[in-house]
């Protein structure tokens, strides 16, 4: 079928739509069909539940969408919109908005997330990465840097951030269980599990207020009247999974390729004032999710050199847009001192990540401390070992296991990196 719009104007031939997610990649790499993808502009796609959309892969065609008001989360609600699980569980929250809605929740959580605010947290994060680290180096030299390092130090950092009492640890553990036990289905099937514990933390904080997320939240929930009790649990919801498993899963593969990539290892040990650099080099080339939520076109639009109808969805894919050769430069390489163009794995746009700052704190503080502590560090099992997990919120490793030499090194308080 072809749309014409008529002399001179744009047209597209529908084809037959190709079977969306590709499938996983070891290591989280994009899928090699993106390649060819980058040369087809959009394609036609259908995900294994909503109606058929448009993909885009390439680096401008991705930033357009996620930034032109004209492609709108919003219209997807109540929508039978292209998901890969049968229960839609976008209907509320940050990410089924548009402004000026979307600009009234996210102005709610800004001053937490704020460079200045984060910033002060430099100290702590790294006070909790040393500790866990003691922690690996007093039990080793063998270790799991994924349960004993890249978990606790997200999930730590987080829950202070949001206003977990100290002592409950129950919170922390059943969001860790929860989070990476599960399935996106099986995440929507606990939904009323999610609110009874949010509900329960809500009531500790309204008990004993604090200068934290949930207090906040609360004020303007409870005192305001600004949001509403559904959008309170949704922000509550969308702060603890993206803000925990994503980064865990970031610190996991980029300590994976690292490992892999002795001479670099090397290197960003003996010179850590490349860290920065090379967390925003990782952040690019490591793909934990695949597709954003779709937006639907309000009007038609000329996307790549296609027409995008008016109520047709598009979904974007980062991860392809930063493997995009004609924006990097030998795009499939892991360059740790690369400059350029920004890569868009915190996305971009009104949505661009709130977490942001606070994920590049974590991740920059987990390789440094990582590599000045655990001297020798490599895999303790052949690559090929390694299993993937795929099919949660976000793909990665189900263990990191390494071995590292078991000499004194420098513990928390001592000269090191920072």
């Amino acid at each position: 079928m072809v749309h014409d719009t008529g002399p001179g104007a744009l047209a597209q031939e529908r084809h037959r739509p190709l079977s969306f997610p590709f499938g996983p990649v070891r290591g989280l790499g994009p899928h090699p069909i993106y390649a060819r993808l980058h040369e087809q502009r959009l394609a036609r796609v259908r995900l294994p539940f909503g109606q058929e959309a448009w993909l885009a892969t390439r680096y401008a065609d991705v930033k357009m969408v996620l930034s032109d008001a004209r492609f709108s989360v919003a219209a997807a609600v109540g929508r039978d919109r292209p998901r890969t699980e049968a229960a839609d569980w976008y209907q509320v929250g940050l990410m089924a908005l548009d402004p000026p809605a979307h600009t009234r929740l996210r102005s709610l959580m800004t001053k937490e997330f704020s460079a200045r605010r984060i910033g002060r947290l430099t100290t702590r994060a790294r006070h909790v990465a040393e500790e866990l680290l003691d922690r690996v180096v007093a039990s080793g030299p063998r270790a799991d840097l994924i349960g004993q390092f890249a978990v606790p130090l997200p999930l730590t950092l987080n829950c202070e951030l949001l206003g977990v009492p100290p002592g409950h640890g129950s919170f922390r553990d059943w969001v860790e269980r929860t989070l990476f036990t599960s399935t996106v289905e099986e995440l929507t099937a606990q939904t009323e599990d999610w609110a009874e514990r949010i509900n329960e933390l809500l009531d500790l904080r309204r008990a004993d207020p604090g200068d934290d997320l949930l207090s906040s939240l609360l004020r303007a929930h409870d005192q305001d009247g600004t949001i509403s009790e559904e959008e309170l649990l949704a922000l509550v919801v969308d702060f603890v999974a993206a803000g925990f498993v994503t980064v865990t899963g970031q610190i996991a593969a980029s300590l994976y390729h690292l490992l892999i990539r002795p001479d670099d290892l090397v290197r960003l040990t003996e010179r850590p004032e490349l860290v920065p650099a090379a967390v925003e080099e990782l952040l690019r080339y490591v793909d934990l999710l695949d597709f954003t939520t779709p937006r639907y076109a309000t009007e038609d639009i000329e996307l790549g050199g296609v027409l995008v109808r008016a109520g047709e969805p598009v979904i974007t894919s980062p991860a392809a847009a930063n493997r995009d050769a004609s924006v990097f430069p030998h795009a499939d390489d892991l360059v740790l001192d690369r400059a350029g163009a920004p890569h868009v794995a915190f996305g971009h746009g009104a949505h661009f990540c709130l977490g942001a700052h606070l994920a590049r704190l974590e991740l920059r503080t987990a390789i440094e401390t990582v590599l000045h502590r655990l001297p020798g560090l490599r895999l303790a099992v052949p690559e090929e070992d390694l299993r993937w997990r795929t099919g949660g919120i976000a793909n990665g490793l189900h263990e990191l296991p390494v071995v590292f030499d078991a000499r004194p090194s420098p513990a928390a308080g001592e000269d090191g990196p920072r």
